[in-house]
């Protein structure tokens, strides 16, 4: 007597939804492209760890070429542009500018004031430094 999951029939079913599944995973949607970019965001966050070459600037900006590269199936709701997901919601910060000035007031508030308090006409120095920002 045959039971309706027989060896093959088992392994045909095992294979469909293992298909099934591998179709809604960033995996099914992922191109060369993808890869060469996740590499280098790897390759940002490893210098700025291991070699210390700006680990202000290259941690966030190798995080974000991670994030912005992960493939996804359409309608799942977890792509950038799409409503709902976070990444659509952390991408409301880029829309409307929120980020730059938090990134240089988490920089400023990392500066080391000693060399002015030392020698306080430096502050022209720095004063004549954002006007320049601001023209620019």
């Amino acid at each position: 007597m045959m039971t309706p999951l027989t060896s093959t029939g088992f392994l045909d079913f095992v294979t469909g939804q293992l298909f099934q599944f591998f179709s809604y995973t960033a995996f099914a949607n992922l191109t060369l492209g993808h890869l060469v970019m996740i590499a280098i965001g790897i390759i940002f966050i490893y210098l700025a760890i291991t070699k210390q070459y700006e680990p202000l600037l290259l941690v966030p900006i190798g995080f974000g070429i991670i994030i912005g590269n992960v493939p996804f199936f359409p309608g799942l709701s977890i792509g950038v542009y799409e409503e709902g997901s976070v990444l659509n919601t952390l991408y409301h910060g880029v829309r409307h500018s929120w980020y730059p000035p938090l990134i240089f007031l988490g920089i400023g508030a990392l500066t080391d004031f000693s060399t002015l308090l030392s020698n306080p006409r430096l502050i022209l120095i720095g004063a004549s430094a954002q006007v320049g920002i601001f023209g620019a």
